[in-house]
């Protein structure tokens, strides 16, 4: 029974993503035929339909699936063990210290290159 549901729900999401671009499209022709209008009129005009066509993309199927990939994400976020201060410093500052050590080896082995060539080359 929950399948068929779905399946109508569906049916619906079509109808329901085309009048989601038609109200983007609104958006952008509004704010370029609107364009001798004060910023703030265009700005408000702009974000109201970007919300009602938000609002009404989450109805979707799709919208559902993004808004529980949202909460998953959000939970695992939590579970993240962050690294402490010392830490964080402690790791800047060995990658800072090989990234220092790795530069000068470069510039010398170049150095020493260009030394050499320019004794071949005369």
């Amino acid at each position: 029974m929950k399948h068929n549901a779905e399946v109508q729900e569906s049916r619906h999401d079509g109808l329901k993503w085309a009048v989601v671009v038609i109200l983007l499209v609104l958006a952008v022709v509004g704010n370029t035929y609107f364009a001798d209008m004060a910023l703030l009129y265009r700005v408000l005009g702009v974000v109201a339909l970007s919300v009602v066509a938000a609002l009404l993309a989450l109805t979707t199927t799709k919208g559902r699936e993004l808004l529980e990939l949202a909460r998953n994400a959000k939970k695992e976020i939590q579970r993240v063990v962050w690294p402490t201060r010392p830490e964080t410093i402690q790791t800047t500052a060995i990658v800072l210290v090989a990234v220092l050590v790795v530069g000068l080896m470069l510039w010398l082995i170049d150095t020493l290159l260009g030394w050499a060539m320019s004794g071949v080359i005369g």
